[in-house]
């Protein structure tokens, strides 16, 4: 009897082991189907992720090279960085620090922390704040590549999609944080996004002098979370959006979005979606279309 309950147990074993490595196999499988998956869709995806008063905007491009505009104003954009990206994946290839105020930045201190990091975009425009000399010691500490942004160009995030640089066009390191936002242009086929970050209306107006109907663009994420010191009605008309995207925090002291803001945008027939209210807002492109991907 003993020799039997022996075998048995041993026999159980094995086949308790065939079973996880059945499994471990099965998941390691999916894994790889889901990381081909995600380069061969030929799918730009581009998620406005809902981290309160803040910016942080997710794309991956068709190729599944990734960039993250901003970090939002804390580490809760790691949560929704968790949504959006494989959970096995800690890189990132390239992160845009549009300007340096603590709404846009401070979640980056976790998210350099955390991931891999292959390019630092930024302007050169400082802050007195302990959160951007912690961030700044951490691209140093790290030896992350830097690009001091001073001039248009284009970034290449693969499977034809592009990020055009607009603003600014000169050395900014010397700016107002505010006018010293970057201004960029995601374009994948017939489509666009468009990023201004907080810049104020006279950052508009000379981006409508200098680019005129080049700024129209299927999604625009909206100036500084929906401020009336953004969003003019020239500039609004000029980049003539399908879809207006508003990034700020529920019940803010800042009253963002501005109603005339919001009723400007109704104007112009924009389909207004607000992380504040709807929580975070995914695009998907296929060069043709921009839908919403839910």
């Amino acid at each position: 009897m003993a020799v039997g309950r022996l075998c048995y147990y041993y026999l159980v074993k094995i086949s308790k082991l065939k079973l996880f490595s059945l499994l471990g196999i099965l998941i390691i499988n999916s894994l790889i189907f889901y990381a081909v998956y995600q380069k061969s869709d030929s799918l730009l995806r581009v998620s406005f992720l809902d981290i309160g008063q803040g910016d942080a905007i997710f794309i991956s491009s068709p190729s599944a090279r990734q960039m993250l505009i901003d970090g939002g104003p804390d580490n809760s954009v790691l949560a929704e960085l968790g949504k959006v990206m494989p959970f096995y994946d800690r890189s990132i290839d390239v992160v845009v620090a549009t300007h340096p105020d603590q709404d846009h930045i401070a979640g980056l201190v976790s998210v350099l922390n955390r991931y891999s990091v292959g390019l630092f975009v930024h302007t050169g425009a400082t802050s007195s704040s302990a959160v951007y000399r912690e961030l700044m010691k951490i691209v140093e500490d790290k030896k992350i590549k830097e690009e001091i942004i001073d001039r248009p160009e284009d970034i290449s995030l693969g499977g034809g999609a592009d990020f055009e640089i607009l603003f600014p066009d000169k050395d900014a390191a010397h700016w107002e944080t505010n006018t010293s936002s970057i201004v960029g242009k995601l374009v994948y086929g017939k489509n666009s996004f468009l990023f201004t970050g907080d810049s104020p209306i006279a950052v508009e107006k000379y981006l409508v002098s200098k680019y005129g109907n080049l700024l129209d663009s299927d999604v625009y994420k909206a100036g500084h979370h929906g401020s009336k010191s953004s969003n003019s009605e020239l500039f609004v008309g000029y980049v003539s959006p399908m879809y207006a995207v508003v990034s700020a925090g529920l019940n803010n002291k800042y009253g963002h979005p501005n109603k005339e803001v919001l009723d400007m945008f109704n104007k112009f027939k924009d389909n207004v979606l607000e992380t504040m209210n709807g929580g975070m807002v995914r695009f998907q492109s296929d060069g043709i279309k921009v839908s919403l991907d839910i």
